[in-house]
């Protein structure tokens, strides 16, 4: 069963960026990967669920399949809302300006299948949990706890973010308050936290630390990858005071802030 459902939500989320692919095409918005993403992560956690019906303990089975249902949906709506009536993502447009030849097949290669590739692996330890047979224990706790600290940064992090962006007289200013003051990256940091905790809540048998490679490929793109690293070093290039912000607030890990000026 555990394979089979591997298979089954693999299809699932190729389904989902397939579908993304094709928006891509129509609207030249290739940006949209962003909205399948938080998408594939809610069909993955609801196909893994249905599929192993019968199977696995309903105590790891419906905390998984909610976390990753209302995670991703959540992910996905912002982002959509976010991006409603913004042309292309500058991130998108310097990664598709280098193409060769056609933009949407180097779009194809470049950003839809290596992320197919990413969530499959990503999602191992859902599919891992909804059939494992031991009974939930304090490492289920753990990842329960461990993945709402993580939603909690992430959705008021975003949150917080937003309300300051829709503010006039915000506008070339550099958000440094709420989650913000400790953390350069709450969404980030919380988006680490919710995979970390996907795979404690999923972990019944030795056998399934194997998928400890979901969080850890997670983390290592959130900090070392396309996340802080690069977001920095944008950051850096555009907005003046950036450098005095980034001096005195941690760059992932939630700490107090050091003493400097303020931008």
């Amino acid at each position: 069963m555990f394979w089979l459902t591997v298979l089954v939500t693999a299809c699932a989320i190729l389904a989902v960026v397939a579908i993304a692919f094709v928006i891509g095409v129509r609207t030249g918005k290739h940006s949209v990967m962003d909205v399948a993403w938080g998408a594939s992560i809610a069909v993955a956690g609801a196909t893994s669920f249905l599929v192993s019906i019968g199977h696995g303990v309903p105590g790891r089975r419906w905390p998984l399949a909610v976390a990753a249902v209302l995670w991703g949906a959540r992910l996905a709506l912002h982002i959509a809302v976010r991006a409603r009536g913004a042309g292309e993502d500058p991130r998108y447009d310097e990664l598709l300006g280098r193409a060769p030849g056609n933009r949407n097949w180097y779009a194809l290669r470049t950003v839809y299948l290596p992320q197919v590739l990413i969530l499959w692996v990503a999602c191992l330890p859902l599919t891992a949990g909804m059939t494992a047979k031991a009974p939930a224990g304090p490492i289920t706790v753990v990842g329960g706890v461990l993945w709402l600290v993580g939603f909690f940064f992430e959705v008021v992090g975003d949150w917080q973010l937003a309300q300051f962006r829709a503010d006039p007289a915000n506008k070339g200013q550099l958000m440094d308050r709420g989650l913000w003051r400790y953390t350069r990256h709450p969404n980030y940091f919380g988006d680490a936290c919710m995979w970390w905790g996907l795979f404690a809540l999923s972990y019944g048998s030795a056998i399934q630390l194997v998928t400890v490679v979901s969080p850890l490929l997670m983390t290592w793109i959130l900090t070392k990858g396309t996340g802080q690293r690069l977001t920095d070093r944008r950051m850096a290039g555009s907005r003046p005071g950036y450098a005095a912000y980034a001096a005195r607030t941690s760059g992932f890990i939630p700490l107090p802030p050091r003493r400097g000026p303020r931008p």
